[in-house]
């Protein structure tokens, strides 16, 4: 077994790395940026090493450094995480002629999957079913749209070296096509350092399902079941879950085998995942075409963990120093459901813009105690929260992240902030547990999407399992304004600002050297949360709600960021957590998906509000505003020019990702406040229409 291992990466992969090479016995290396230089992977390794300043270009994808790093340090193994590298293949090979084991699968393996088009052709080639498309170079926009015409909008548009959701655009017409395929391009040059694109036909109603697969060096490669992973926004995945609601045993067994007999075609060994596209109308289970072959770790491989018990990292390790996999394809276990929810810094309330800055706070819901760990039967340190393999009863709570209270979320990299598992016998308990631990989830500073992941999982075609690739764009199209609340939610919302009112003012009347005497704290308030006024009378004999007396039991002290709401009174549930901050004449109460700001005032002051005059927003829609932090890359207009409503006036990249800001309204522009390459701050004016 190996002795030292460095991983290639940084963030929560690489801290979930880590954690099992130290329960393995194995010392590890981390390498890092100079925006890294303090992160938690940094800190939780036996050994660091600086590699350069914060851009990914300069730092973590220069492969020659990351191969001196493991030099210098005597690392035997280089884990590269979720294959941060851009030249994997490249990467292994150097790792083999410098006498390094890469714990990954071979180099012809990955160079053979690595390309999407040539991947599509060897799948075809060993009888997988694969989508109809057009494989072969594209030389221009002009052939492009040819090629989109010939087979049928909709279409896709892929970077033939992408993934992560980068380098994608959909296509329903000829414009989309000419507005899509250059910037297609670029994004592929830019995440991939290749800008070749393929087209292939886009399959209406599809769900995104996906197959694990592990192999070892002797020849034995099982699939770990599938992963559904439908629920995605700009084709970056978003929720994943095992099994999948969709997926019949018989397709399963279909799917799988597809998958293995890809992998044998190639040689492959390691941790693989074929993913594929499936038909939702298709009930036949027949309608499943090959996507891609991922030939690394998958950020969504905790689900897969859960219901099989098996460290997919460990095995990884073992397989990488030539052991066998010790198991084999009817010895896979599928036991309980579980759920993955990406926390990201953007904000969902901004249509979904990236965002950027220090976590004020951060305290992610307590984990499950760990437990012995499935099929390999190795021992988790006690004292670890990371890894959380699935028992056979009750409910687990998995945090994989590789963040820390004061830390920054940078520009340079991926917005995902951590990754919220649960696993329970049945899909329905998985579910209820994502709620009550997003509830629990507490995250200030950058804007992030608890509330919408929330929202997502309270949602009743989720519930139903009833999902698609378009399931936001069709549930969300005017954006995301927060979850419904019921008026039994609503009720017990005002019940609990009423109750931390009457603590504030009771705090206050102690407060010494007051004039005159202490008052007693008001009894009767006027509550107001999303435009609805609720009387509220709290008193020691309990609440009352609109004359309802409401059957609630609830503890708040002034300072307090959680009250947990206990009994009858919560709409049906028995336990309620809300997250409370002070607002001006009330509180924000954030739970179950949405945050309300509500006011709170004595009765008898409440009906002198009727006379305060209201402030208007200024107009700012003839202002083009940067929406998020990023790079101008493109600006398509110049003063003077008259645009149209709807018109791409620029371009801005944040996070690897091309946005195309449009033209509110019809005008002309003014002024230009900025130039291509300036670096924007999010609200800055970029233009000026007239």
């Amino acid at each position: 077994m190996f002795k030292k291992i460095l991983v290639a990466n940084r963030g929560e992969i690489a801290c979930r790395v880590m954690r099992t090479a130290k329960a393995m016995g194995i010392k590890t290396v981390a390498v890092y940026s100079d925006a890294d230089a303090r992160s938690p992977h940094v800190l939780m390794a036996d050994e660091s090493v600086r590699l350069g300043p914060a851009p990914a270009a300069d730092s973590y994808l220069k492969a020659e450094l990351i191969l001196l790093a493991a030099k210098e340090t005597g690392a035997d193994c280089i884990h590269p995480g979720y294959g941060f590298l851009s030249e994997r293949e490249s990467f292994a090979r150097a790792c083999a002629e410098a006498g390094i084991a890469f714990v990954g699968p071979p180099p012809a393996a990955i160079a053979a999957m690595g390309d999407k088009i040539e991947s599509k052709k060897l799948a075809k080639a060993a009888g997988v079913n694969v989508v109809p498309g057009y494989l072969g170079k594209i030389d221009s926009t002009d052939h492009a749209v040819e090629i989109a015409g010939g087979i049928g909008y909709p279409v896709m548009m892929k970077a033939s070296a992408g993934g992560g959701g980068k380098g994608m655009r959909l296509a329903y017409s000829e414009q989309d096509v000419r507005e899509g395929f250059e910037a297609t391009k670029r994004e592929g040059l830019a995440s991939f350092g290749d800008d070749r694109v393929f087209i292939e036909k886009f399959i209406e109603s599809p769900r995104h399902i996906e197959i694990q697969l592990i192999g070892d060096q002797h020849g034995n490669i099982v699939y770990l079941n599938e992963r559904e992973c439908s629920i995605q926004r700009r084709h970056q995945k978003v929720v994943e879950e095992a099994p999948s609601p969709f997926v019949t045993p018989a397709m399963r067994k279909a799917m799988g085998e597809q998958a293995v007999a890809l992998a044998q075609a190639v040689g492959y060994y390691s941790a693989g995942t074929v993913e594929l596209i499936v038909s939702g109308a298709d009930t036949t289970g027949e309608g499943f075409y090959f996507l891609e072959m991922n030939t690394r770790l998958q950020v969504e491989h905790p689900v897969t963990e859960e219901i099989t018990g098996l460290d997919l990292v460990e095995l990884m390790i073992r397989v990488a120093a030539g052991e066998p996999l010790g198991f084999a394809q009817d010895e896979v276990k599928l036991n309980g459901w579980s759920i993955e929810n990406r926390v990201y810094a953007e904000d969902p309330y901004r249509g979904f813009l990236p965002s950027i800055g220090r976590l004020v706070r951060y305290n992610p819901p307590l984990p499950s105690a760990p437990a012995q760990a499935g099929a390999q039967g190795s021992e988790r340190n006690s004292r670890d929260p990371g890894f959380l393999p699935a028992q056979e009863h009750g409910v687990r709570v998995r945090v994989d992240d590789g963040v820390r209270e004061g830390g920054e979320v940078s520009m340079f990299y991926d917005p995902m902030i951590a990754k919220l598992i649960t696993w329970a016998p049945t899909r329905e308990a998985a579910i209820a547990a994502q709620i009550a631990a997003l509830d629990a989830f507490e995250l200030e500073g950058p804007g992030n999407n608890i509330d919408f992941l929330s929202a997502i999982m309270q949602h009743p075609r989720f519930q139903s399992g009833a999902l698609t690739t378009e399931f936001i764009a069709e549930e969300y199209p005017d954006g995301f304004h927060g979850a419904p609340a019921d008026a039994g939610l609503l009720k017990t919302l005002a019940a609990v600002a009423a109750f931390a009112a009457t603590a504030e003012a009771d705090r206050a009347r102690r407060i010494d050297g007051q004039l005159g005497k202490r008052l007693r704290p008001p009894a009767d308030w006027s509550v107001t949360i999303d435009k609805i006024d609720h009387a509220v009378t709290v008193s020691t004999d309990g609440i009352m709600v609109d004359g309802e007396d409401l059957d609630l039991s609830l503890e708040y002290t002034p300072g307090d960021r959680m009250v947990v709401a206990d009994g009858h009174g919560v709409d049906g549930d028995e336990h309620l957590t809300i997250r409370i901050a002070k607002a001006r004449a009330g509180f924000k109460l954030t739970t179950r998906g949405a945050s309300h700001v509500v006011r709170v005032l004595p009765a008898r002051v409440a009906p002198y509000t009727a006379h305060m005059i209201e402030k208007v927003a200024p107009d700012l829609s003839k202002f083009l505003i940067c929406p998020m932090p990023g790079l101008l890359v493109r600006l398509d207009v110049a003063a003077g020019d008259k645009v149209e409503a709807g018109q791409p006036l620029a371009v801005v990249e944040a996070m690897k990702m091309e946005n195309i800001l449009r033209a509110e309204k019809t005008g002309t522009v003014k002024s230009v406040a900025a130039k291509t390459g300036d670096s924007l701050a999010v609200d800055q004016v970029i233009l000026e229409l007239d």
